[in-house]
């Protein structure tokens, strides 16, 4: 990386941004999104140690001293809220569904032999934040690219602040995309936690599965975000709200756009 776009220069960027979003009224998720560790396994983004695609969990080497740094920078600020780890996905690389979920809170040698680098575990995490005087809102995904809530109750790790949301990925190709998945599975976290649905989206360009999952979420008071503002690549590839970088909606985009201008009274 160039040294201009590294280091303090980095994080004084995206310290600016944030203030500017926020002084918009525009609440912000940070979130770690990839991170070190050499991983080889099921679902492999990559063959490299290094932060260029997603892994399994977050790596303890570098994941703690991140959020260390980003929770110093925006303690005090309720306006900024954590994602811990986007899409975890532990179950694709151990053995059994309570040993992905133990992986995912534990980290360590719960995830050991099938994940090698050292893993920081949800729990640890959570501590480094909250050892920094934090208490911003953390978001916790679960397990399969976070579309897995079924164990996020058993294993929610302990907050002294008590201030921790589940965050749901929901997409037309993940397994849990049908309404009654979503009542047997989602519905028994929103009624002890609060849900933040990070991600929504189909790769089609289309809406007739968000729109269905918006009425749904509507209907039990979650919030939700859209996946995503790109028009580089194709729908089949990654959801897109905008045909171009001039705005012009995909049929979702355009489904979400009047949902939410009907929200504001626009």
């Amino acid at each position: 990386m160039k040294p201009a776009y590294a280091g303090r220069n980095y994080q004084s960027a995206i310290e600016a941004y944030v203030h500017l979003l926020n002084s918009d009224g525009i609440v912000v998720i940070l979130d770690l999104h990839w991170s070190d560790g050499l991983y080889t396994g099921k679902s492999a983004g990559c063959s490299s140690a290094e932060a260029v695609c997603q892994k399994p969990m977050p790596d303890a080497a570098q994941a703690i001293p991140f959020w260390t740094s980003v929770a110093n920078a925006f303690k005090g600020n309720n306006a900024v809220i954590f994602d811990l780890f986007n899409e975890p996905y532990p179950g694709r690389a151990l053995t059994s569904e309570s040993a992905a979920w133990r992986c995912w809170r534990d980290g360590g040698a719960s995830c050991a032999p099938r994940i090698r680098y050292p893993v920081a575990g949800m729990q640890t995490l959570v501590n480094t934040v909250r050892d920094t005087g934090a208490s911003n809102v953390l978001l916790l995904g679960g397990l399969a690219f976070a579309n897995d809530l079924t164990q996020w109750l058993r294993f929610e790790p302990s907050d002294p602040d008590h201030n921790l949301a589940a965050s749901w990925h929901s997409y037309n190709f993940n397994d849990c995309s049908s309404r009654s998945c979503w009542i047997s599975q989602i519905s028994p976290v929103i009624a002890h936690v609060p849900v933040i649905v990070g991600e929504i989206g189909e790769n089609d360009c289309a809406d007739t599965y968000v729109d269905p999952l918006m009425n749904w979420l509507d209907s039990t008071s979650t919030g939700y975000l859209a996946w995503a503002w790109d028009a580089a690549a194709p729908c089949s590839a990654s959801p897109r709200l905008i045909t171009d970088y001039s705005g012009n909606p995909t049929a979702y985009g355009r489904d979400l756009r009047s949902r939410l201008r009907s929200e504001s009274g626009r």
